[in-house]
């Protein structure tokens, strides 16, 4: 029986695929569970019209996401923090705080696409990434100064 997925099957294939694969694994268990249907015309049809859909919404989250990426390059978020002896730092300076830094200038930055691999600890520049979309990403500079 010729099926065309709906989801990826690890041991099959991706999804859009169209295979041809045994009646009763067809009907037993890749149509019941969602993850196929059968290849009529019909249903070709449909999922080419949905195909187009899913690839018009990432090209526009794309484009959104590299306009964004633009409005970011360049930005420096400050971020004061008190600081003991050596210049070292009560705490540390996370994805919470970056967040609600660029927040402060009125940059909606979701704090899971921020990039920090571990918290800052020390006064100074650092370049932090933002994952914005597959394959955009920005890089903003945090400075952490001490609290006057």
């Amino acid at each position: 029986m010729k099926v065309i997925l709906k989801e990826t099957v690890e041991s099959l294939g991706k999804a859009g695929d169209t295979l041809k694969v045994a009646d009763g694994y067809a009907r037993n268990f890749l149509i019941p569970k969602g993850f196929a249907l059968e290849a009529s015309s019909r249903n070709v049809k449909a999922l080419d019209h949905e195909r187009r859909l899913i690839l018009q919404r990432a090209e526009k989250e794309r484009l959104k996401a590299v306009t964004t990426a633009s409005r970011l390059s360049g930005v420096i978020c400050t971020i004061e923090r008190r600081v003991g002896e050596q210049e070292k730092l009560f705490g540390s300076v996370g994805t919470k705080d970056i967040e609600k830094a660029l927040q402060d200038q009125q940059i909606e930055i979701d704090r899971k696409s921020i990039l920090l691999p571990e918290a800052i600890k020390t006064l100074g520049e650092f370049p932090v990434k933002i994952k914005l979309a597959a394959g955009v990403t920005a890089e903003i500079t945090v400075v952490v100064t001490p609290e006057a």
